[in-house]
């Protein structure tokens, strides 16, 4: 893994965050916080949650301790859509900071469960794209669920040629 190829993880999992929230944003107050079968309890909670994983590792790699974020921190789309925004350009900006060398960079830190580990930044970033994956591909049913359409597609192939000719 290279710089490069990590930036491409990183651009198709902020595309493909935007094409969810996109899709989340037209819900209700009432839709986005009423309760669903399935992983959380409603679809804030499932996309707070995906950001919320996103910043706990965000924060791991600047060092400092961290919990996960209450969920009911936003009340819509639109306010988890800036604090998402924000917390993209602080990870676009470590990425691009750390460099070449800081792809393999090791990071020592503990888990949930407070068992320490190691880890390697590229692997714990791929992690986070797959992880908000596997909570895109939730909030598509939660959607359905709720009688409302599905985000257009957020399969990596689609986000490739959706991108401009290299």
């Amino acid at each position: 893994m290279n710089l490069a190829d990590l930036n491409v993880w990183i651009d198709y999992h902020y595309w493909a965050r935007d094409v969810m929230l996109d899709a989340v944003a037209p819900l209700t107050p009432e839709q986005f916080v009423r309760p669903v079968e399935s992983s959380f309890k409603s679809v804030r909670d499932t996309v707070a949650h995906t950001y919320g994983a996103e910043w706990l590792w965000y924060h791991r790699w600047i060092g400092q301790p961290a919990s996960m974020p209450a969920y009911d921190s936003w009340p819509d789309a639109a306010s988890i859509r800036k604090a998402w925004l924000d917390l993209e350009v602080k990870l676009r900006t470590l990425v691009s900071d750390g460099g070449e060398s800081g792809v393999t960079r090791v990071y020592e830190y503990k888990s949930l469960a407070g068992q320490p580990t190691s880890s390697r930044f590229w692997e714990m970033l791929v992690h986070a794209v797959n992880h908000g994956s596997y909570h895109r591909g939730q909030v598509t049913t939660l959607l359905r669920q709720l009688g409302v359409a599905p985000p257009k597609s957020t399969d990596m192939i689609t986000f490739f040629r959706t991108r401009p000719a290299r």
